[in-house]
């Protein structure tokens, strides 16, 4: 599927632009783009970093990068789909890592902070 590419794995862990900032940022849920594995935080986090990756790249297809989702989402046409094409490995973040994450970079009140 065009935009879309099964092979590549996922960037890492992580919310890779929240990961090189500097203070660190942090994530509340974690996005993989289908097409690079870019993984970025979602809309609900400060930073949004998926869907800024989306605009920059013009890579329209994002799925959970969160234990036990596979739905995927379709920026262009503003369409979730419940499941998609099987992706690379991993399909998730490690399910130790916690939620909102990185430990160590969530400040007490991170609720305050999510976009909704």
């Amino acid at each position: 599927m065009e935009g879309i590419d099964p092979s590549v794995p996922p960037s890492g862990t992580g919310c890779a632009d929240c990961e090189a900032s500097q203070p660190s940022g942090w994530w509340f849920h974690l996005r993989r783009c289908a097409q690079c594995g870019h993984i970025g935080c979602c809309d609900s986090s400060p930073s949004q970093h998926a869907s800024a990756h989306a605009a920059a790249t013009g890579h329209r297809f994002v799925t959970s990068f969160e234990p036990g989702e596979d739905w995927f989402w379709d920026y262009v046409e503003k369409v979730m789909y419940d499941s998609g094409p099987a992706l690379a490995a991993p399909t998730h973040h490690p399910e130790e890592q916690g939620v909102p994450g990185p430990a160590g970079s969530v400040p007490a009140d991170w609720v305050d902070h999510l976009h909704r």
